[in-house]
Protein backbone atom coordinates (compact mmCIF):
# COMPACT_ATOMS: atom_id res chain seq x y z
CA UNK A 1 0.00 0.00 0.00
CA UNK A 2 1.74 3.29 -0.81
CA UNK A 3 2.15 6.34 1.61
CA UNK A 4 -0.48 8.67 -0.13
CA UNK A 5 -3.44 5.74 0.09
CA UNK A 6 -2.01 5.51 3.89
CA UNK A 7 -2.33 9.15 4.45
CA UNK A 8 -5.85 9.52 2.69
CA UNK A 9 -6.58 6.65 5.05
CA UNK A 10 -5.55 8.60 7.85
CA UNK A 11 -7.16 11.67 7.04
CA UNK A 12 -10.42 9.67 7.05
CA UNK A 13 -10.04 8.62 10.48
CA UNK A 14 -9.49 11.65 11.60
CA UNK A 15 -12.71 12.89 10.06
CA UNK A 16 -14.22 10.34 11.50
CA UNK A 17 -12.96 10.94 14.70
CA UNK A 18 -14.03 14.73 14.61
CA UNK A 19 -17.66 13.74 13.93
CA UNK A 20 -17.95 11.43 16.59
CA UNK A 21 -16.22 14.12 18.99
CA UNK A 22 -18.74 16.45 18.02
CA UNK A 23 -21.84 13.98 18.06
CA UNK A 24 -20.52 13.19 22.02
CA UNK A 25 -20.49 17.16 22.29
CA UNK A 26 -23.91 17.58 21.66
CA UNK A 27 -25.08 13.81 23.64
CA UNK A 28 -23.40 15.50 27.03
CA UNK A 29 -24.86 18.72 26.66
CA UNK A 30 -28.25 16.99 26.03
CA UNK A 31 -27.54 14.80 28.96
CA UNK A 32 -26.41 17.70 31.13
CA UNK A 33 -29.12 19.83 30.22
CA UNK A 34 -31.56 17.25 31.23
CA UNK A 35 -30.06 16.61 34.26
CA UNK A 36 -29.54 19.82 35.53
CA UNK A 37 -31.32 22.12 33.72
CA UNK A 38 -33.97 21.69 31.03
CA UNK A 39 -33.96 20.08 28.02
CA UNK A 40 -34.09 23.45 25.92
CA UNK A 41 -30.65 23.88 27.40
CA UNK A 42 -28.83 21.47 24.89
CA UNK A 43 -26.71 23.11 22.60
CA UNK A 44 -27.93 21.58 19.36
CA UNK A 45 -31.73 22.72 20.21
CA UNK A 46 -30.70 26.55 21.67
CA UNK A 47 -28.67 26.64 18.07
CA UNK A 48 -31.51 26.19 16.28
CA UNK A 49 -33.55 28.33 18.03
CA UNK A 50 -31.60 31.23 17.67
CA UNK A 51 -31.29 30.78 14.43
CA UNK A 52 -35.38 30.12 14.09
CA UNK A 53 -35.23 33.79 15.96
CA UNK A 54 -32.87 35.35 13.90
CA UNK A 55 -34.00 34.08 10.79
CA UNK A 56 -34.95 37.02 8.44
CA UNK A 57 -38.65 37.62 7.19
CA UNK A 58 -38.18 36.93 3.64
CA UNK A 59 -36.18 33.33 4.34
CA UNK A 60 -38.74 32.67 6.51
CA UNK A 61 -41.45 32.95 4.43
CA UNK A 62 -39.73 30.59 1.77
CA UNK A 63 -39.40 27.95 4.34
CA UNK A 64 -42.77 27.91 4.98
CA UNK A 65 -43.88 28.43 1.66
CA UNK A 66 -41.38 25.99 0.04
CA UNK A 67 -41.47 23.07 3.13
CA UNK A 68 -45.04 24.08 4.86
CA UNK A 69 -45.54 22.47 8.07
CA UNK A 70 -42.17 20.54 7.74
CA UNK A 71 -39.69 23.71 7.84
CA UNK A 72 -38.78 22.79 11.19
CA UNK A 73 -37.40 18.75 10.14
CA UNK A 74 -35.59 20.47 7.23
CA UNK A 75 -34.17 22.93 9.64
CA UNK A 76 -32.94 20.38 11.54
CA UNK A 77 -31.75 18.18 8.94
CA UNK A 78 -29.70 21.01 7.90
CA UNK A 79 -28.14 21.71 11.09
CA UNK A 80 -27.23 17.87 11.37
CA UNK A 81 -25.41 18.15 7.71
CA UNK A 82 -23.72 21.09 9.05
CA UNK A 83 -22.29 19.82 12.07
CA UNK A 84 -21.19 16.71 10.45
CA UNK A 85 -19.23 18.43 8.01
CA UNK A 86 -17.68 20.90 10.74
CA UNK A 87 -16.94 18.02 12.71
CA UNK A 88 -14.83 15.97 10.37
CA UNK A 89 -13.02 19.22 9.31
CA UNK A 90 -12.33 19.37 13.27
CA UNK A 91 -10.81 16.52 13.00
CA UNK A 92 -8.53 17.05 10.26
CA UNK A 93 -7.49 20.19 11.01
CA UNK A 94 -6.65 18.77 14.53
CA UNK A 95 -4.76 16.50 12.48
CA UNK A 96 -2.57 19.08 10.24
CA UNK A 97 -1.90 21.25 13.81
CA UNK A 98 -2.19 20.16 17.43
CA UNK A 99 -5.21 22.10 18.99
CA UNK A 100 -6.55 23.65 15.74
CA UNK A 101 -9.34 21.02 15.45
CA UNK A 102 -9.56 21.93 19.38
CA UNK A 103 -9.94 25.46 18.65
CA UNK A 104 -12.98 24.94 16.01
CA UNK A 105 -14.63 22.89 18.80
CA UNK A 106 -14.06 25.53 21.54
CA UNK A 107 -15.34 28.47 19.16
CA UNK A 108 -18.37 26.36 18.37
CA UNK A 109 -18.90 26.09 22.03
CA UNK A 110 -19.09 29.32 22.62
CA UNK A 111 -21.57 30.13 19.90
CA UNK A 112 -24.08 27.27 21.38
CA UNK A 113 -23.52 29.20 24.79
CA UNK A 114 -24.55 32.35 23.61
CA UNK A 115 -27.10 30.76 21.77
CA UNK A 116 -28.08 29.13 24.96
CA UNK A 117 -27.81 32.21 27.33
CA UNK A 118 -29.82 34.51 25.02
CA UNK A 119 -33.26 31.87 25.03
CA UNK A 120 -35.79 34.12 26.83
CA UNK A 121 -36.09 31.78 29.95
CA UNK A 122 -32.31 31.10 30.30
CA UNK A 123 -30.43 32.03 33.36
CA UNK A 124 -26.70 31.70 33.90
CA UNK A 125 -26.91 27.42 34.11
CA UNK A 126 -28.09 27.31 30.44
CA UNK A 127 -24.38 27.70 29.03
CA UNK A 128 -23.19 24.40 31.78
CA UNK A 129 -24.63 21.56 28.88
CA UNK A 130 -22.39 23.15 26.32
CA UNK A 131 -19.42 23.52 28.23
CA UNK A 132 -19.83 20.28 29.92
CA UNK A 133 -20.02 18.88 25.74
CA UNK A 134 -17.38 20.77 24.54
CA UNK A 135 -14.82 19.75 27.01
CA UNK A 136 -15.85 15.86 26.69
CA UNK A 137 -15.47 16.71 22.97
CA UNK A 138 -11.95 18.14 23.36
CA UNK A 139 -10.78 15.31 25.27
CA UNK A 140 -12.35 12.68 22.55
CA UNK A 141 -10.78 14.42 19.43
CA UNK A 142 -7.61 15.07 21.10
CA UNK A 143 -7.55 11.35 22.26
CA UNK A 144 -8.56 9.93 18.97
CA UNK A 145 -6.32 12.07 16.58
CA UNK A 146 -3.49 12.46 18.77
CA UNK A 147 -3.42 8.19 18.27
CA UNK A 148 -3.42 8.81 14.64
CA UNK A 149 -0.69 11.99 14.97
CA UNK A 150 1.74 9.76 16.82
CA UNK A 151 1.84 6.99 14.22
CA UNK A 152 1.79 9.05 10.95
CA UNK A 153 4.18 11.09 12.38
CA UNK A 154 6.89 8.55 12.19
CA UNK A 155 6.10 7.67 8.59
CA UNK A 156 5.23 11.51 7.36
CA UNK A 157 6.73 15.00 9.38
CA UNK A 158 4.04 17.06 7.57
CA UNK A 159 1.99 15.50 10.26
CA UNK A 160 3.91 16.91 13.58
CA UNK A 161 4.93 19.97 11.99
CA UNK A 162 8.31 19.56 11.84
CA UNK A 163 10.25 20.72 8.35
CA UNK A 164 10.36 17.88 6.13
CA UNK A 165 14.10 18.86 5.25
CA UNK A 166 15.44 18.27 9.06
CA UNK A 167 13.23 15.22 9.74
CA UNK A 168 14.18 11.67 8.65
CA UNK A 169 13.07 9.93 5.48
CA UNK A 170 9.80 9.72 4.74
CA UNK A 171 8.69 5.60 6.09
CA UNK A 172 6.13 3.84 5.34
CA UNK A 173 2.71 5.21 7.28
CA UNK A 174 1.10 2.68 9.55
CA UNK A 175 -1.50 4.72 11.65
CA UNK A 176 -3.44 2.28 14.08
CA UNK A 177 -6.15 2.21 12.23
CA UNK A 178 -8.15 -0.41 13.53
CA UNK A 179 -7.41 0.51 17.17
CA UNK A 180 -8.81 4.38 16.21
CA UNK A 181 -11.64 2.54 14.68
CA UNK A 182 -12.58 0.88 17.98
CA UNK A 183 -12.30 3.53 19.54
CA UNK A 184 -14.07 6.35 17.29
CA UNK A 185 -16.79 3.86 17.12
CA UNK A 186 -16.82 3.84 21.08
CA UNK A 187 -17.24 7.45 21.27
CA UNK A 188 -19.78 8.09 18.93
CA UNK A 189 -21.62 4.72 20.79
CA UNK A 190 -21.63 6.76 24.20
CA UNK A 191 -22.64 9.75 22.16
CA UNK A 192 -26.00 8.18 21.33
CA UNK A 193 -26.24 6.78 24.89
CA UNK A 194 -25.63 9.92 26.02
CA UNK A 195 -28.11 11.50 23.65
CA UNK A 196 -30.48 9.10 24.44
CA UNK A 197 -30.13 9.74 28.10
CA UNK A 198 -30.84 13.09 27.65
CA UNK A 199 -33.92 12.28 25.71
CA UNK A 200 -35.09 9.32 28.74
CA UNK A 201 -34.12 12.01 31.95
CA UNK A 202 -35.96 14.82 30.48
CA UNK A 203 -39.70 15.00 30.56
CA UNK A 204 -40.31 12.60 27.24
CA UNK A 205 -43.06 13.18 24.81
CA UNK A 206 -43.95 9.74 25.43
CA UNK A 207 -44.66 10.44 28.79
CA UNK A 208 -46.82 13.64 28.18
CA UNK A 209 -48.62 12.03 25.72
CA UNK A 210 -49.54 9.28 28.48
CA UNK A 211 -50.53 11.88 30.30
CA UNK A 212 -52.90 13.30 27.70
CA UNK A 213 -54.26 10.46 27.09
CA UNK A 214 -55.22 9.29 30.93
CA UNK A 215 -57.08 12.78 30.99
CA UNK A 216 -60.95 13.08 30.95
CA UNK A 217 -62.00 16.64 29.89
CA UNK A 218 -65.30 17.63 31.46
CA UNK A 219 -68.83 17.85 29.50
CA UNK A 220 -69.15 21.72 28.70
CA UNK A 221 -71.45 23.72 30.85
CA UNK A 222 -72.28 25.44 27.64
CA UNK A 223 -71.88 23.30 24.61
CA UNK A 224 -71.30 24.20 20.97
CA UNK A 225 -74.50 25.05 19.03
CA UNK A 226 -75.50 22.26 16.79
CA UNK A 227 -73.88 22.70 13.23
CA UNK A 228 -76.79 23.24 10.66
CA UNK A 229 -77.10 21.03 7.98
CA UNK A 230 -76.16 21.84 4.88
CA UNK A 231 -72.16 23.15 5.99
CA UNK A 232 -70.26 21.03 3.52
CA UNK A 233 -70.68 21.22 -0.07
CA UNK A 234 -71.40 17.44 -1.64
CA UNK A 235 -68.38 18.11 -4.25
CA UNK A 236 -65.96 15.46 -4.23
CA UNK A 237 -62.40 17.26 -3.15
CA UNK A 238 -63.85 20.09 -1.55
CA UNK A 239 -62.35 20.75 2.08
CA UNK A 240 -63.65 19.35 5.25
CA UNK A 241 -65.54 21.36 7.62
CA UNK A 242 -64.25 20.27 10.74
CA UNK A 243 -60.47 19.64 10.47
CA UNK A 244 -59.44 16.65 11.90
CA UNK A 245 -56.28 17.28 15.06
CA UNK A 246 -54.11 15.23 12.66
CA UNK A 247 -54.92 17.43 9.72
CA UNK A 248 -55.03 21.10 11.33
CA UNK A 249 -51.78 23.31 10.30
CA UNK A 250 -49.09 23.37 12.61
CA UNK A 251 -47.00 26.88 12.53
CA UNK A 252 -44.70 27.95 14.99
CA UNK A 253 -41.11 28.59 16.65
CA UNK A 254 -40.65 25.56 18.76
CA UNK A 255 -38.09 23.03 17.45
CA UNK A 256 -39.19 20.58 19.99
CA UNK A 257 -42.74 20.74 21.23
CA UNK A 258 -42.54 22.00 24.87
CA UNK A 259 -43.12 18.99 27.02
CA UNK A 260 -46.08 19.84 29.66
CA UNK A 261 -47.98 17.92 31.93
CA UNK A 262 -50.99 18.72 33.51
CA UNK A 263 -49.68 18.45 36.95
CA UNK A 264 -47.50 20.65 36.21
CA UNK A 265 -48.91 23.14 34.50
CA UNK A 266 -49.57 26.92 36.25
CA UNK A 267 -51.11 30.13 34.74
CA UNK A 268 -50.06 33.61 35.98
CA UNK A 269 -52.30 36.32 35.51
CA UNK A 270 -50.67 39.48 36.64
CA UNK A 271 -49.37 43.11 35.13
CA UNK A 272 -52.05 45.83 35.61
CA UNK A 273 -54.79 44.02 37.48
CA UNK A 274 -55.98 45.05 40.76
CA UNK A 275 -55.09 40.71 41.67
CA UNK A 276 -52.85 39.09 40.68
CA UNK A 277 -54.43 35.27 40.27
CA UNK A 278 -52.03 31.90 39.58
CA UNK A 279 -54.19 28.46 38.34
CA UNK A 280 -53.48 25.34 37.89
CA UNK A 281 -54.58 22.81 36.05
CA UNK A 282 -57.50 21.32 37.80
CA UNK A 283 -58.41 25.01 38.99
CA UNK A 284 -59.23 24.98 35.23
CA UNK A 285 -61.15 21.83 35.00
CA UNK A 286 -63.64 23.03 37.64
CA UNK A 287 -64.60 25.75 35.93
CA UNK A 288 -67.66 26.61 33.83
CA UNK A 289 -66.50 25.66 30.62
CA UNK A 290 -67.57 26.36 26.81
CA UNK A 291 -67.68 24.79 23.54
CA UNK A 292 -67.18 26.84 20.71
CA UNK A 293 -66.16 26.36 16.48
CA UNK A 294 -63.53 28.56 15.26
CA UNK A 295 -61.88 28.51 12.67
CA UNK A 296 -58.11 29.59 13.12
CA UNK A 297 -55.37 31.35 10.15
CA UNK A 298 -51.88 31.75 9.88
CA UNK A 299 -50.80 35.09 8.93
CA UNK A 300 -48.05 33.08 6.92
CA UNK A 301 -51.00 31.80 4.86
CA UNK A 302 -50.34 32.77 1.11
CA UNK A 303 -53.23 33.48 -0.92
CA UNK A 304 -55.04 30.28 -1.49
CA UNK A 305 -52.53 28.42 1.09
CA UNK A 306 -53.93 26.05 3.46
CA UNK A 307 -52.85 27.32 6.75
CA UNK A 308 -55.88 27.76 8.07
CA UNK A 309 -58.56 25.20 9.81
CA UNK A 310 -61.79 24.67 11.53
CA UNK A 311 -62.17 22.70 15.17
CA UNK A 312 -64.17 22.79 17.81
CA UNK A 313 -62.67 24.17 21.21
CA UNK A 314 -63.11 23.53 25.01
CA UNK A 315 -62.48 26.76 27.39
CA UNK A 316 -63.01 28.76 29.66
CA UNK A 317 -63.64 32.86 28.54
CA UNK A 318 -60.70 34.51 28.32
CA UNK A 319 -62.76 37.65 29.04
CA UNK A 320 -64.27 36.09 32.29
CA UNK A 321 -60.84 34.99 33.45
CA UNK A 322 -59.36 37.95 33.11
CA UNK A 323 -62.27 39.98 34.80
CA UNK A 324 -61.38 38.16 37.95
CA UNK A 325 -58.24 39.71 37.94
CA UNK A 326 -60.04 42.94 37.67
CA UNK A 327 -58.00 44.56 34.73
CA UNK A 328 -56.66 48.42 35.50
CA UNK A 329 -58.77 50.74 33.24
CA UNK A 330 -55.45 51.92 31.23
CA UNK A 331 -54.59 48.49 30.33
CA UNK A 332 -54.90 47.63 26.60
CA UNK A 333 -52.93 44.53 25.77
CA UNK A 334 -52.75 40.94 27.07
CA UNK A 335 -49.13 39.61 26.80
CA UNK A 336 -49.31 36.14 26.64
CA UNK A 337 -46.13 33.82 26.53
CA UNK A 338 -45.47 30.23 26.31
CA UNK A 339 -42.99 27.78 28.55
CA UNK A 340 -40.67 27.80 26.12
CA UNK A 341 -40.68 32.07 26.32
CA UNK A 342 -42.58 32.29 23.24
CA UNK A 343 -44.83 36.31 23.67
CA UNK A 344 -47.76 37.08 21.51
CA UNK A 345 -49.92 40.13 22.12
CA UNK A 346 -53.53 40.40 21.80
CA UNK A 347 -55.91 43.56 21.99
CA UNK A 348 -58.24 43.65 25.18
CA UNK A 349 -60.72 45.38 23.80
CA UNK A 350 -60.96 42.34 21.46
CA UNK A 351 -60.98 40.04 23.89
CA UNK A 352 -63.60 41.64 26.46
CA UNK A 353 -66.08 42.66 22.93
CA UNK A 354 -68.33 39.51 23.43
CA UNK A 355 -66.59 37.24 21.17
CA UNK A 356 -65.58 33.59 22.21
CA UNK A 357 -61.99 34.20 22.76
CA UNK A 358 -60.84 31.59 25.26
CA UNK A 359 -58.43 29.78 27.36
CA UNK A 360 -58.82 26.46 25.33
CA UNK A 361 -58.01 23.02 27.13
CA UNK A 362 -59.67 20.79 24.24
CA UNK A 363 -59.87 20.45 20.78
CA UNK A 364 -62.72 18.06 18.95
CA UNK A 365 -63.85 16.41 21.61
CA UNK A 366 -60.19 15.59 23.12
CA UNK A 367 -57.80 17.16 25.17
CA UNK A 368 -55.27 19.33 22.62
CA UNK A 369 -52.85 17.46 20.81
CA UNK A 370 -48.97 17.92 22.54
CA UNK A 371 -48.10 19.54 19.26
CA UNK A 372 -51.40 22.55 19.39
CA UNK A 373 -50.30 23.38 23.07
CA UNK A 374 -51.32 20.81 25.27
CA UNK A 375 -52.29 21.14 28.02
CA UNK A 376 -53.33 24.80 27.83
CA UNK A 377 -53.83 27.52 25.31
CA UNK A 378 -55.41 30.68 23.90
CA UNK A 379 -58.12 30.70 20.82
CA UNK A 380 -59.52 33.96 20.05
CA UNK A 381 -61.63 34.46 16.79
CA UNK A 382 -60.88 36.85 14.03
CA UNK A 383 -57.25 37.57 14.50
CA UNK A 384 -54.19 36.06 12.81
CA UNK A 385 -52.42 33.23 15.69
CA UNK A 386 -49.56 35.04 16.32
CA UNK A 387 -50.97 37.88 18.28
CA UNK A 388 -53.82 35.43 20.00
CA UNK A 389 -52.81 31.99 19.42
CA UNK A 390 -50.23 31.28 22.45
CA UNK A 391 -49.48 27.53 23.11
CA UNK A 392 -48.76 26.16 25.86
CA UNK A 393 -49.53 29.31 27.58
CA UNK A 394 -48.74 30.10 31.13
CA UNK A 395 -48.60 33.61 31.81
CA UNK A 396 -51.16 36.45 30.85
CA UNK A 397 -49.58 39.73 31.61
CA UNK A 398 -52.47 42.86 31.54
CA UNK A 399 -50.25 45.88 30.09
CA UNK A 400 -50.18 48.35 27.42
CA UNK A 401 -49.11 48.42 23.61
CA UNK A 402 -46.76 51.50 24.34
CA UNK A 403 -44.90 49.69 27.14
CA UNK A 404 -44.59 46.33 25.84
CA UNK A 405 -43.82 44.46 22.64
CA UNK A 406 -43.98 40.79 21.49
CA UNK A 407 -42.71 38.04 19.60
CA UNK A 408 -43.36 38.82 16.43
CA UNK A 409 -43.90 42.81 16.85
CA UNK A 410 -40.67 42.72 17.51
CA UNK A 411 -39.62 41.58 14.30
CA UNK A 412 -41.63 44.49 12.27
CA UNK A 413 -45.15 42.39 12.24
CA UNK A 414 -48.12 44.14 12.66
CA UNK A 415 -49.31 44.70 16.56
CA UNK A 416 -53.07 44.43 15.35
CA UNK A 417 -54.33 41.63 13.34
CA UNK A 418 -57.48 41.10 12.59
CA UNK A 419 -57.77 38.38 9.64
CA UNK A 420 -58.57 39.90 6.02
CA UNK A 421 -61.75 38.51 4.16
CA UNK A 422 -60.28 35.54 2.04
CA UNK A 423 -61.82 32.98 -0.35
CA UNK A 424 -60.11 30.20 -2.07
CA UNK A 425 -61.24 27.13 -4.79
CA UNK A 426 -60.32 23.75 -3.77
CA UNK A 427 -62.17 22.19 -6.81
CA UNK A 428 -60.95 21.84 -9.71
CA UNK A 429 -57.34 22.23 -8.54
CA UNK A 430 -54.38 24.41 -10.81
CA UNK A 431 -53.72 23.21 -13.92
CA UNK A 432 -56.39 20.53 -13.91
CA UNK A 433 -57.77 18.67 -16.69
CA UNK A 434 -61.65 19.13 -16.98
CA UNK A 435 -64.29 17.85 -19.30
CA UNK A 436 -66.40 20.24 -21.57
CA UNK A 437 -69.92 20.68 -20.19
CA UNK A 438 -71.36 21.24 -16.59
CA UNK A 439 -68.21 21.41 -14.19
CA UNK A 440 -69.00 22.00 -10.44
CA UNK A 441 -66.54 25.12 -8.63
CA UNK A 442 -65.88 25.13 -5.45
CA UNK A 443 -64.47 26.15 -2.81
CA UNK A 444 -63.95 27.66 1.20
CA UNK A 445 -64.06 31.55 2.42
CA UNK A 446 -63.46 32.92 5.53
CA UNK A 447 -63.43 36.45 7.50
CA UNK A 448 -63.95 35.19 11.29
CA UNK A 449 -65.62 37.19 13.50
CA UNK A 450 -67.41 39.12 10.23
CA UNK A 451 -68.93 36.18 8.48
CA UNK A 452 -69.15 35.41 5.02
CA UNK A 453 -72.40 37.09 3.02
CA UNK A 454 -71.56 36.17 -0.41
CA UNK A 455 -68.84 34.46 -2.81
CA UNK A 456 -67.97 35.15 -6.47
CA UNK A 457 -66.63 33.67 -9.60
CA UNK A 458 -65.20 34.94 -12.78
CA UNK A 459 -63.94 32.80 -15.69
CA UNK A 460 -61.15 34.54 -17.76
CA UNK A 461 -62.00 38.13 -17.69
CA UNK A 462 -65.91 37.67 -17.75
CA UNK A 463 -68.53 38.94 -15.12
CA UNK A 464 -68.38 37.88 -11.63
CA UNK A 465 -71.13 34.93 -11.25
CA UNK A 466 -72.46 34.11 -7.63
CA UNK A 467 -71.76 30.89 -6.38
CA UNK A 468 -74.15 29.43 -4.10
CA UNK A 469 -73.21 29.03 -0.01
CA UNK A 470 -73.41 26.48 2.35
CA UNK A 471 -75.43 27.55 5.64
CA UNK A 472 -73.32 29.14 7.92
CA UNK A 473 -72.35 27.63 11.46
CA UNK A 474 -71.20 31.06 12.54
CA UNK A 475 -69.65 34.30 12.04
CA UNK A 476 -66.55 32.86 13.54
CA UNK A 477 -66.30 29.84 11.13
CA UNK A 478 -65.48 29.61 7.56
CA UNK A 479 -68.29 29.08 5.01
CA UNK A 480 -67.66 26.57 1.97
CA UNK A 481 -69.77 27.20 -1.02
CA UNK A 482 -70.12 26.20 -5.19
CA UNK A 483 -71.07 27.54 -8.48
CA UNK A 484 -71.93 25.34 -11.65
CA UNK A 485 -70.04 26.11 -14.65
CA UNK A 486 -70.89 25.27 -18.04
CA UNK A 487 -66.99 24.63 -19.22
CA UNK A 488 -66.25 25.28 -23.04
CA UNK A 489 -63.09 23.73 -24.58
CA UNK A 490 -59.77 25.63 -23.58
CA UNK A 491 -57.76 26.60 -20.95
CA UNK A 492 -59.31 29.26 -18.63
CA UNK A 493 -58.62 31.19 -15.14
CA UNK A 494 -60.80 30.60 -12.53
CA UNK A 495 -60.99 33.25 -10.18
CA UNK A 496 -63.33 34.22 -6.81
CA UNK A 497 -63.55 36.87 -4.05
CA UNK A 498 -65.89 36.73 -1.20
CA UNK A 499 -68.09 39.43 0.61
CA UNK A 500 -68.18 39.74 4.14
CA UNK A 501 -70.43 40.13 6.68
CA UNK A 502 -70.19 43.81 6.76
CA UNK A 503 -70.23 44.16 3.06
CA UNK A 504 -66.57 44.89 2.67
CA UNK A 505 -65.34 42.97 -0.99
CA UNK A 506 -62.54 40.94 -0.74
CA UNK A 507 -59.51 43.16 -2.03
CA UNK A 508 -58.30 42.06 -5.40
CA UNK A 509 -54.67 44.11 -4.42
CA UNK A 510 -51.82 41.39 -3.93
CA UNK A 511 -50.05 41.40 -0.60
CA UNK A 512 -47.54 38.72 0.51
CA UNK A 513 -48.47 37.66 4.12
CA UNK A 514 -45.73 40.06 5.55
CA UNK A 515 -46.38 42.53 8.08
CA UNK A 516 -50.54 41.66 8.23
CA UNK A 517 -51.10 38.45 6.32
CA UNK A 518 -51.77 38.33 2.77
CA UNK A 519 -54.45 39.71 0.12
CA UNK A 520 -55.73 39.26 -3.34
CA UNK A 521 -57.65 37.04 -5.53
CA UNK A 522 -57.63 33.24 -5.38
CA UNK A 523 -56.89 31.83 -9.38
CA UNK A 524 -56.45 28.19 -10.29
CA UNK A 525 -55.62 27.70 -14.57
CA UNK A 526 -57.50 24.58 -15.58
CA UNK A 527 -57.58 23.06 -19.61
CA UNK A 528 -61.04 21.98 -20.73
CA UNK A 529 -61.02 19.43 -23.10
Amino acid sequence: MTATTHRWRTRGLAALAGIAAGGLTLGVGELVAALVVEPAAAPFLAVGNTFVDLTPEWLKSFAIRTFGENDKQVLLAGMAVVLLVVSAAGGLLELWRRWAGVTVLAVLGAVAAAAALNRPTADAAWALPTAAGAVAGAAALTLLVGRLRTRAADADPRVSGESVSAARPPQRPQPPRRQVLLLTAAVAGLAVVMALGGRRFGQTLAEVRDARDALRLPAPADPAPAVPAGTAVDVEGATPFTTSNRDFYRVDTALDVPKVVPDEWRLRIHGLVERELELDFDDVLELDLVERMITLTCVSNEVGGELAGNAVWLGYPLADLLARARPADDADMLLSTSVDGFTASTPLDVITDGRDAMLAIGMNGEPLPVEHGFPARLVVPGLYGYVSATKWVTDLELTRFDRATAYWTDRGWAAKAPIKTASRIDVPGSFADVTAGRTVVAGTAWAQHRGVRAVEVRVDDGDWQAAELAAEASVDTWRQWFWEWDAEPGNHTLRVRATDGAGEVQTDEQAPPFPDGSSGWHSVVVRVS
